[in-house]
């Protein structure tokens, strides 16, 4: 299991630590203005959009593997069920 911590440190962004055992990595994470403008997205913390994109990732790869800096709209580039799965989620906890 993989502890999350999120800190903002700005208008959409987010500091973001992984710990996993002995292993801890540190990201910062960029929720767009498209995240934010979204009517389905819009009213959800984006600190929880950022949580939850980040447990979608960890079920894909390890804390290392994750970018250290990204924009949640480069995820889909490389898992392209992102989108509906963060909608998925997002339904589900709300």
């Amino acid at each position: 299991m993989t502890d999350i911590s999120i800190t903002p440190i700005g208008p959409g962004r987010f500091s973001v630590q992984l710990r996993q055992g002995r292993t801890s990595t540190s990201h910062r994470v960029t929720v767009p203005q498209s995240v934010l403008d979204d009517p389905e997205l819009g009213a959800v913390d984006p600190q929880v959009i950022v949580h939850e994109s980040m447990e979608f990732l960890l079920e894909r790869e390890p804390p290392t593997s994750i970018l250290s800096e990204f924009s949640l709209d480069v995820i889909p580039r490389y898992f392209p069920d992102y989108d509906a799965e963060l909608r998925r989620r997002l339904s589900l906890s709300g």
